[in-house]
């Protein structure tokens, strides 16, 4: 099958070793094997994306790309969320890389591959499941922020009740602490039957000192820790596994919710969101194909290939007055592009790969023809203007070349104080 997920662990190998010898025990089967076995399971390949200098140039290369699974990793550098990196002493932040040594080490090429993938499937409603550091890649990829250090910033601020505990160095699979479900989410349908009746609270399992400080205004909650920390959100206008729809993030692990490396779960809901995620795949990966299915061999004939010499025309035109900003000095005939424009404006015509692909080379026929007929009006309001003024005698042209100039200056004044005002307002909702 040829149904894609990338899985940007590509040194899951690294950090499954590093982790083994954190907490003294012997290697165990690799945690990153834990996406990759559900991900096969519900009938999708998994092509890593390996983190090296350079791979977020590439990113295009890997396409056709179906689906997109980020997971843990290192903290994302402060700068790509945060102007100033928080209200944290220097003492404080000293003692938060000596306590997260292992977590604090920022690799400025994972980040930019990673925000790089996000943002690609924000554009092109590619389904997408972030997990741990994947959840919080996806929040800074739309405007969010993030906290620093959990420990700093919210636990020890609050009562002693309402703390949360969400990283256990000596215990990385066991730990567990309460999330309390929001009602109709996707997490609420996944884990209906293990809710104790109206507390809708489960036990997951988790690894991380940062998390999400302010969400991003197109994603909605599903999922509170005691401490009030966001646990888990969604897009719910791009969620429909049915229809190849899944943008979502998860701060929790499902994947290793299970007892001592065994398949079974701690709650029959803990698969889901790979589930889902993979029906999400398969289906954008049929979507896609359909969208993109030609036939292999397609031989024109004689009035069919004019024709499509005569469209051909029509876009490198376009595509010459896009880069140029002007026609080509043989191309004053509207018609010419006319023909593109109707070839674009018949929806079933182009795949959306393919009118992606011409709006990527700068083939806007429509805006070429736009051009066209602005440079038709400017010629009529030229030769009006020269017939008009043709007949005003020297007094007459000075007067008016005179109101023109204040008008022009008054004009650019206004314009100014219009523009400051806008960076001012833009200013007051940072």
């Amino acid at each position: 099958m040829d149904n894609a997920i990338i899985n940007l662990n590509g040194n899951d190998n690294t950090i499954d070793e590093d982790m083994d010898h954190l907490d003294g025990n012997p290697p165990k089967k690799k945690r990153g094997e834990y996406h990759l076995d559900l991900i096969v399971r519900y009938g999708c390949v998994p092509v890593i994306v390996p983190r090296v200098t350079g791979v977020h140039m590439l990113l295009e290369s890997f396409k056709p790309i179906h689906g997109v699974l980020l997971c843990e990793g290192e903290d994302i550098d402060p700068s790509l969320y945060e102007s100033e990196i928080s209200s944290l002493s220097p003492e404080e932040l000293q003692e938060i890389r000596e306590t997260h040594a292992s977590d604090t080490a920022i690799d400025k090429e994972k980040d930019s591959i990673e925000l790089g993938l996000a943002k690609l499937c924000l554009e092109q409603n590619i389904p997408y499941l972030g997990i741990c550091r994947g959840s919080q890649i996806l929040n800074v990829a739309c405007g969010g922020t993030l906290y620093l250090d959990l420990e700093k910033e919210l636990t020890n601020k609050l009562p002693e009740e309402r703390r949360t505990n969400h990283i256990d160095y000596d215990n990385y699979d066991g730990h567990r602490h309460v999330v309390r479900i929001v009602e109709n989410s996707p997490l609420h349908s996944w884990f209906k039957d293990s809710l104790d009746g109206d507390k809708m609270e489960i036990l997951v399992n988790s690894y991380h000192h940062q998390g999400v400080k302010r969400l991003a205004q197109r994603f909605v909650p599903m999922a509170f820790a005691s401490d009030g920390l966001m646990e888990g959100f969604y897009d719910p206008d791009a969620y429909n596994p049915e229809e190849g729809k899944f943008i979502m993030g998860l701060q929790f692990h499902p994947e290793r919710m299970r007892q001592h490396d065994l398949d079974e779960f701690d709650y029959p809901g803990c698969p889901a969101a790979y589930q889902e995620f993979a029906k999400a795949v398969i289906a954008y990966q049929k979507k896609l194909n359909s969208s993109l299915s030609v036939p292999k061999t397609l031989k024109l004939d004689t009035e069919m290939e004019n024709k499509r010499k005569i469209l051909v025309r029509s876009f490198s035109l376009a595509k010459y007055m896009y880069v140029r900003g002007a026609p080509g000095k043989n191309s004053s005939k509207e018609s010419e592009l006319e023909v593109g424009a109707e070839f674009l404006e018949s929806n079933t015509a182009l795949s959306a790969e393919q009118e992606m692909r011409l709006k990527e080379m700068g083939a806007t026929v429509r805006n070429g023809g736009s051009y066209m007929k602005k440079l038709k009006v400017d010629e009529d309001k030229k030769r009006m203007a020269r017939n008009m003024m043709n007949k005003m005698n020297i007094e007459q042209l000075s007067e008016l070349m005179a109101f023109y100039h204040l008008m022009g200056n008054i004009c650019g004044e206004v314009l100014e104080r219009k523009l400051q005002g806008n960076v001012n307002e833009c200013l007051k909702d940072l």
